[in-house]
């Protein structure tokens, strides 16, 4: 089967609606007004969203709360004496009490030197890249960097250079940049033409059911090989796209939505 752009944008219309936001893991940036509270707990919550949905909400509902629902602030203020013991027990499926604390004391070092994750980006992403590989890159080498920094933290931040779909940091970004009505939309460094799709295995098995995508693998060179065919169908937004996928993906996959290994 094959599909067209009226129908991709028919499934996108259908799909990106506020109603979609409540039992999405975004539903937790979009609860805090403060900007700099959504990008970093939209960094954790785009991490951990795997899993059944509502476990999800339920884990960032409680990270909030050890947090003091002060996300940035419990961050860039991080001191592991004082405040590691807050993480000690905090878990997600694979996402470990030692994961919680070491992304956290070497989010703080980033937040330290450049204040916001956005301007870490905004450094490390040439003004020409055709899309967020090198951002996404540096941000995940930034974010495993401190020495002691345990190996397995790797496993929850790839690189695009190990080959890795990075599906969670393309999720990530696409939360920060694109606008509403479910995407916040707060930054500025990144344009939406330079997103990339949040490819996992049911977004790649219904883009390929739909001829978008003919690449087996789901590696990176097939999120730039899904993006670049949805980038002909809207040169200046093709994520819009996941959308469609996504939601079409979630239909086909389980009849209980809230089962997907990823909850976007």
């Amino acid at each position: 089967m094959t599909v067209d752009r009226q129908m991709l944008d028919a499934l996108v219309a259908h799909y990106e609606q506020p109603d979609f936001i409540a039992t999405d893991p975004i539903a937790i940036p979009h609860a805090f007004d403060d900007a700099r509270d959504q990008e970093v707990i939209g960094l954790y919550a785009a991490l951990l969203a795997w899993g059944r949905r509502s476990i999800i909400l339920q884990k960032l509902e409680e990270l909030c709360a050890r947090m003091d629902y002060r996300p940035y602030r419990f961050v860039r203020f991080f001191d592991p004496e004082r405040d590691a013991e807050r993480l000690r027990t905090f878990r997600h499926r694979t996402f470990q009490p030692e994961d919680a604390l070491w992304l956290t004391r070497n989010l703080q070092a980033l937040l330290t030197r450049y204040d916001t994750i956005e301007h870490f980006v905004a450094a490390h992403l040439p003004a020409d890249a055709p899309d967020i590989g090198p951002a996404i890159e540096a941000l995940s080498r930034a974010l495993c960097g401190l020495p002691g920094t345990p190996p397995r933290l790797r496993k929850h931040l790839p690189c695009p250079s190990t080959g890795s779909a990075c599906k969670r940091l393309a999720l990530y970004f696409r939360w920060m940049v694109r606008p509403g009505p479910v995407d916040l939309g707060l930054w500025r460094a990144v344009r939406p033409a330079q997103l990339v799709l949040p490819l996992d295995v049911h977004v790649g098995r219904q883009a390929r059911a739909w001829g978008l995508l003919r690449r087996k693998t789901n590696d990176w060179k097939a999120v730039q090989e899904l993006t670049a065919v949805c980038r002909r169908f809207c040169p200046d937004d093709p994520v819009r796209y996941d959308f469609a996928l996504f939601g079409a993906a979630l239909l086909s996959a389980s009849p209980e939505a809230s089962s997907l290994p990823t909850a976007r």
